[in-house]
């Protein structure tokens, strides 16, 4: 007989507030917010330990709705469903599952649309310059109200795995194991130059207005090219080959114009056409640059990343992907070799993949049973401790 389907599982989307104008939340560039906005969900159920509790960290364009469906009809789950829920590698029968929306972003939590409670206006370009490290410490306040005292894991993919190696450098007694997957120390000159050309596709945009666009509207010029040039990194020559080669969109021969001609170039549209209808302009702006910024060795004196890592008290599994030029392995080398030098332990994955940076959402059947073995010896290990 046929398999009965799974049974959907639903979520919903929690907030936690902090911070307030006797009390601020103080950003690595010296300013303040009185007030921060936290959106996040949860999977499964926090033991009465309060030690199978893990941190998920979503990337760039990500949000707090990681697994599940809202509502029955929800068309579409979450950005990892593949990934977590009953009996898959974040197994919500065993772990307890969390995942917050970052700062700045525009899903929730406090970003450059909210309403500043001392002007009473959307925040816009006058939102203070934030880091990852600051993202960090927002998440930190929320392991508080959710009287967590240490993850058994913290990871993420992208800038998700950039977050994860904060944890480990800042609160290295709350961390337990760290998976930081296709992601780097520090962005290269490559990645900063992508991210500053989208921004300024965004800025130049007629409609940008110095970022006070009319709330329900966007430079969706700027925006829609931002993504565009965005794609492209996170696939790879081989992806991009075998999705469209050199077909042509719904023609028998070129044109010999500047309309679409190729399949790729109508596809690269349409994903322009999709992100501004879900991401907001200002919220890109700052989050590519928190990212720019980003720089674990900075967390030393010496300005040396093995300095950095000798804080870590955890576990680590670092996953990066062979097709990946946005990230490539290399840099997940340079954790690697920097640990060793701190006598740490790390297991290293390098999955061979045609999928460039997008693997890490795609090729669940091969990261799957990696992130699994590697959680089950974590939780042994840390209920033997």
């Amino acid at each position: 007989m046929p398999q009965a389907p799974l049974a959907k599982m639903l979520v919903k989307e929690q907030f936690f507030s902090f911070a307030s104008p006797e009390k601020p939340f103080k950003l690595r560039c010296g300013k303040t917010l009185s007030e921060v906005n936290v959106c996040f969900e949860t999977y499964g159920q926090l033991n009465t330990k309060k030690n199978n509790a893990i941190l998920i960290c979503h990337a760039l364009t990500g949000s707090a709705h990681a697994a599940g469906r809202h509502s029955e009809d929800e068309r579409k789950p979450g950005w990892w469903d593949e990934m977590i829920g009953p009996g898959k590698s974040f197994d919500t029968n065993k772990y307890f599952i969390v995942c917050s929306n970052i700062l700045s972003s525009c899903y929730g939590t406090t970003g450059p649309q909210s309403i500043s409670p001392e002007t009473k206006q959307p925040y816009n370009l006058d939102f203070p310059m934030t880091t990852i490290y600051d993202m960090v410490n927002v998440q930190h306040e929320l392991m508080q109200h959710l009287t967590i005292d240490k993850w058994l894991a913290v990871t993420g993919g992208s800038l998700g795995g950039m977050q994860a190696l904060q944890w480990a450098v800042t609160y290295p007694e709350k961390v337990h194991a760290c998976l930081p997957i296709a992601t780097a120390a520090q962005c290269s000159p490559l990645s900063i130059g992508f991210n500053w050309v989208g921004r300024e596709s965004i800025i130049k945009d007629e409609h940008f207005d110095d970022g006070n666009y009319p709330q329900g509207s966007q430079p969706e010029k700027g925006l829609s090219i931002a993504r565009m040039i965005a794609h492209m990194t996170y696939l790879s020559d081989a992806a991009m080959q075998n999705k469209f080669g050199r077909k042509l969109q719904e023609m028998d021969d070129v044109n010999y114009k500047f309309t679409h001609n190729f399949q790729v170039e109508s596809y690269l549209n349409y994903q322009g056409r999709q992100f501004v209808n879900r991401f907001d302009a200002n919220s890109y702006l700052y989050i590519t640059r928190s990212m720019d910024y980003f720089n674990l060795s900075e967390e030393s004196e010496n300005n040396c990343l093995a300095q950095a890592l000798a804080k870590t008290l955890c576990q680590f599994c670092i996953v990066s992907f062979s097709s990946d030029w946005l990230f490539p392995p290399y840099q997940s080398v340079e954790i690697v070799n920097a640990l060793a030098e701190n006598h740490r332990t790390a297991t290293y994955c390098n999955i061979k993949s045609d999928a460039g940076h997008d693997a890490f959402l795609l090729e669940v059947d091969i990261l799957a049973p990696i992130i699994s073995n590697f959680l089950e010896q974590q939780q042994e290990g840390l209920a033997n401790a």
